[in-house]
């Protein structure tokens, strides 16, 4: 495999996911973290295929309490729109197409501790009115058979609300958990204005949690004061309250309603301070089931789409499942005996090594089906057989299309998928064995001395570091390479104005430039080494064109002349580097329209080019390819989704600048024919072909890199946890005996970059995830976390 040189020592802070959320069609998952990011997760049958498909750099001010996905709207996405409720009181809008989040309610004066929508009939949802861009990244494809197959596995199904309350002329309503006491409730229209409709009576202590009834007659509330209500919510008042201490361990005024959880089967399941999860007849308040496992607050609540399975989150970490059981029970004085139905506890999984802060299920998606009519791929392309065993072989045998997924997250950043039905029989699948990695970049021969540079981006900072190389050993997990450890030094930082978030940045191969861009606008800056006694590094700033938009994606031309900026206005500006000015703005199109035609395409988020300047591949975040001429000024090729999936990485080999490689979030790798606008002719051979080993990759694939060599004809694909070494000359192996090709070699520590130091050697950054654990500032204890 080579040489590898390894850092360890890369500071690696990501941050805890604090709420969780399925769409509308049950696809897709949002995560909201802590530093006000919002993340959207395609769902997977399978290890393979897992995708942070987009994130959403948010306001880092503030944080998100509850996420709700609404049907309906002006753009009729099947996925629904996204909103958040947020601790200052706000609500805020994600738009999932132009990458922003937005006001939609202004504070309320009083936090908000939770929001909940009123279930609707699915059958009045609007999705007839979509747009343009509905097979452009959103799964427009249709999943009747689902709710069928999943309402058949037990007779508790069959007690679905007869009759909605919502009709299809009436707007989606939302209940607001407020810290006052107060719940509240709006309306949202079709043009995501939160309209108010009415408050309920205002409690003594907040209200932490909130959730309607099936039918949407009633809204049940939780408070710091240890009591539930029932509301009528129709008319506004009360119309009974539990004390939830009696039935648990905690008291009255010391306890906290985190959750609530409203059952077809008309049980009301309530999660609190003191550990318990109670289960409660809904229709008169009484105590079916108590439930005291949890070492901790249990802070979230599940239940699987059939709602005979619930389960539980809390502060301990664990994760535990509680079912519906038929007991039957038999009286003296009656031979017949009588079927009594109880929630028992079945088990408990600990994946997180934090406080378990949010669960939702959800269902993974169905890859047939996905291709769009203008796909390059041949669906009836012969498909290997297999005969070895998969990696992570247990995850396969549960992980099947329409088979529901629990998913968990919380304080130590991880998200965690278990099989609803078999939940105790296969362990969790580590969806992102590296949360918000480190953007890095290298370059090899820079100017100063021909030496090696990164590029670190964090949060508010670019660090530019010297590398050196150093001799050794270090333990890997096969022995099968050698290489050392590579040191490096700061040579100088960048702060972001005001600690805006840097949304992306990069550096030119001189090493002489480099830039990043926040929310506000992108900046550039020059790199300057005096070799007048002590050798010391100058930054100086220099001035970019003041009608740039802020960029979702940047890049240099190989030559570092010029300065590609993909802007969130949908465009994407070509800036020479030398004058500062802007020579051309491409304008993203799939039917190669006029440029001057406003935008219609989603932002850019990646951004390729070829080493002898001649092309730019542009990719957005649903997996759609731009190709571009830069000689000509001219857009090329427009490629629609790759096997319906994302791109994750991708390239052009120095061997060959007409060829670009890319990898989809199907761990599947693509080589183009840029100049002939179809497939290249090594994919059409073997993409469809290649080891089984390789197509069940030990994680996503998130990088790749050629080495500097015009002579070579091999590519290394990695993903956090394995790498792996394609040659493009070499023919694919099948047997087991052949593993020249598509060797794949596993990694100890989460990875997060790799790249080409030479033909033969490379730098690889990871870091012990232990190290990343002690540097969270959440303990893994629980803490109170009330809301100003």
């Amino acid at each position: 495999m080579g040489e590898l040189y390894k850092i360890s020592s890369i500071d690696w802070r990501p941050s805890p996911v604090v709420s969780l959320a399925t769409s509308v069609d049950g696809l897709q998952v949002a995560a909201a973290r802590e530093d006000g990011s919002m993340e959207l997760w395609l769902v997977s049958p399978g290890s393979v295929g897992w995708h942070c498909q987009l994130t959403i750099q948010g306001d880092p001010n503030t944080r998100v309490s509850s996420l709700i996905w609404c049907p309906g709207g002006s753009s009729g996405m099947p996925c629904g729109r996204l909103f958040s409720s947020n601790i200052d009181g706000s609500v805020s809008k994600w738009d999932l197409f132009h990458l922003t989040q937005k006001a939609v309610l202004d504070s309320v004066g009083v936090s908000i501790w939770q929001m909940a929508l009123a279930p609707s009939n699915r059958d009045f949802i609007n999705t007839e009115s979509e747009p343009d861009h509905i097979e452009n990244g959103y799964l427009s494809y249709k999943d009747t058979d689902r709710d069928e197959s999943e309402t058949s596995e037990s007779e508790e199904d069959s007690d679905s609300p007869k009759s909605l309350k919502n009709s299809a002329f009436e707007y989606p309503r939302v209940a607001i958990g407020c810290d006052d006491g107060c719940v509240r409730i709006y309306a949202i229209s079709d043009s995501d204005e939160f309209v108010y409709r009415k408050s309920l009576p205002r409690v003594s202590g907040r209200v932490l949690s909130v959730t309607w009834s099936t039918d949407a007659n009633f809204i049940y509330s939780g408070s710091s004061d240890g009591l539930i209500r029932c509301w009528d919510a129709t008319l506004g008042h009360e119309i009974y309250r539990i004390t939830a201490g009696l039935g648990g361990l905690g008291s009255g005024r010391e306890l906290c309603i985190w959750s609530l959880l409203s059952l077809r089967s008309g049980t009301l399941v309530s999660a609190d301070s003191s550990g318990s999860v109670q289960f409660w007849d809904s229709q008169h308040g009484t105590l079916l089931q108590a439930h005291s496992l949890h070492k901790g607050d249990v802070n979230a609540l599940a239940a699987a789409p059939t709602h005979n399975r619930v389960f539980s989150g809390g502060s301990d970490g664990k994760v535990i499942l509680y079912k519906l059981s038929s007991e039957s029970v038999s009286s003296d004085n009656v031979e017949s005996s009588t079927m009594m139905k109880k929630w028992i506890y079945v088990d408990y999984v600990r994946a997180h090594t934090h406080d378990v802060r949010a669960l939702t299920v959800a269902v993974p998606i169905s890859r047939e089906g996905l291709w769009p009519a203008d796909s390059l791929p041949d669906e009836k392309t012969k498909r290997a057989r297999r005969e070895e065993k998969p990696v992570d072989f247990s995850y396969h045998k549960w992980a099947h299309l329409g088979v529901p997924m629990l998913i968990s997250a919380g304080d130590d950043t991880k998200l965690f998928a278990y099989a609803v039905k078999e939940f105790t029989k296969f362990s969790p699948h580590d969806i992102c064995p590296a949360p918000q990695r480190t953007p890095i970049h290298v370059v090899l021969k820079t100017a100063f001395n021909q030496s090696a540079m990164l590029l670190v981006q964090s949060s508010h900072r670019l660090d530019i570091l010297s590398v050196q190389l150093k001799k050794g050993l270090f333990p890997d997990v096969t022995r099968r390479t050698t290489g050392g450890f590579a040191k490096t030094d700061l040579i100088a930082q960048v702060k972001s104005k005001s600690s805006r978030k840097i949304i992306c940045s990069t550096i030119a191969n001189s090493g002489e430039l480099f830039g990043y861009s926040d929310h506000v606008k992108p900046s550039l800056f020059e790199l300057k080494r005096s070799e007048v006694g002590k050798s010391t590094w100058s930054v100086s700033k220099r001035q970019l064109p003041h009608r740039l938009p802020f960029a979702h994606s940047m890049i240099f031309t190989q030559d570092s002349s010029r300065l590609i900026v993909a802007g969130h206005d949908r465009r994407i500006y070509v800036v020479d580097v030398s004058s500062l000015g802007v020579m051309h703005a491409f304008t993203p199109s799939r039917e190669m329209q006029d440029e001057e035609l406003p935008p219609t395409e989603p932002p850019i988020t990646r951004l390729f080019t070829s080493s002898d300047g001649q092309w730019l591949a542009a990719v957005n975040c649903f997996g759609d390819i731009y190709v571009f001429n830069l000689e000509i000024l001219r857009q090329h090729w427009f490629i629609s989704r790759l096997d319906g999936a994302s791109v994750t990485a991708g390239g052009f080999p120095p061997q060959n600048n007409n060829v670009l490689i890319v990898t989809t979030s199907s761990n599947q790798v693509y080589a183009l024919d840029i100049e002939a606008k179809q497939l290249g002719e090594w994919s059409m051979r073997n993409t469809f072909v290649l080891p089984r080993r390789f197509q069940e990759f030990p994680g996503e694939l998130i990088g790749l890199s050629f080495p500097p060599s015009s002579t070579s004809s091999s590519v290394v694909v990695y993903s956090a946890r394995a790498m792996c070494l394609i040659d493009f000359g070499l023919p694919v192996e099948k047997h087991k005996q052949h593993r020249k090709n598509f060797e794949i070699l596993q990694f100890r520590d989460p990875v997060l970059f790799l790249a080409h130091l030479s033909k033969s050697s490379f730098l690889l950054i990871d870091k012990p995830w232990l190290e990343v654990v002690k540097g969270l500032e959440a303990a893994p204890v629980h803490r109170h976390i009330f809301g100003t």
